[in-house]
């Protein structure tokens, strides 16, 4: 899976800003001051798909990971019902970078390290390591670390700003808020000091007990989706050794 292989949807019609507010997981009524990263869980509170809305005169962009555009669609279209909304895939050309960034360039709202995102036709920043911008942000990828199993609060959700708890109801609302208030995360994301390498999905463990499992990897650093009681001191994931950084 590529950080930069994306695709924008577009959302119009005199009540796209409702018929999204009512879905997804953070509030839209931010638009007016830049990008909202948000996602669209399913009614049992797990992870669908993530993206970025972004203000488009009277319509909203969805900046979206490229592999889960039509899947996007096809359950937006599915929600749509009688609601006044257009949607409909564009040939808009994301850009990125993690230099200056250029005039109308966008801050991305997970983590400053994470660079700027633009939408006119600009080209990309080249030659930037996004795993490593990931690793050090701890920003999970849609197919690497964020899969259909995950919760988006032990994905590091309300960490990367991609949450709202004050907004009102979305999909998953029930399960996320009762994660929020009435439990201690026990698993979740976690940057990690790694020695050595491993493949993608290798099970970290602690003596000899699982306690994790390895995934994107860069310089030295690695995120990992942990059981924070056994992630404690050194861990081994194949051949690699990893423990949370300090």
């Amino acid at each position: 899976m590529s950080e930069t292989d994306r695709t924008v949807l577009r959302v119009s019609g005199p009540e796209a800003h409702r018929f999204l507010q009512n879905l997804v997981t953070n509030d839209l009524d931010r638009l007016d001051k830049g990008p909202v990263y948000t996602a669209l869980l399913t009614p049992q509170g797990k992870y669908r798909a993530d993206f970025f809305a972004i203000a488009d005169d009277d319509a909203i962009l969805l900046d979206v990971a490229s592999h889960q555009s039509g899947d996007l669609l096809k359950a937006l279209t599915l929600y749509k019902l009688r609601s006044k909304v257009e949607i409909e895939e564009t040939d808009i050309v994301v850009a990125r970078g993690l230099g200056a960034a250029p005039d109308d360039a966008l801050t991305d709202p997970r983590d400053p390290r994470m660079g700027w995102r633009a939408y006119d036709g600009r080209a990309s920043e080249e030659g930037v390591d996004w795993d490593a911008a990931r690793v050090a942000a701890g920003v999970p990828l849609a197919g690497v670390e964020l899969d259909p199993d995950s919760y988006i609060l032990e994905m590091g959700f309300e960490r990367l700003n991609g949450v709202d708890f004050r907004k009102g109801c979305f999909i998953g609302q029930e399960v996320t808020a009762r994660m929020k208030h009435k439990t201690e995360l026990k698993k979740g994301l976690a940057v990690v000091e790694v020695e050595g390498s491993a493949p993608i999905g290798t099970e970290i463990t602690a003596d000899g007990k699982p306690a994790g499992t390895l995934f994107t990897q860069s310089g030295g650093a690695g995120l990992a989706y942990l059981r924070f009681a056994r992630a404690v001191g050194e861990m081994q994931a194949g051949d690699a050794s990893v423990k949370v950084q300090g």
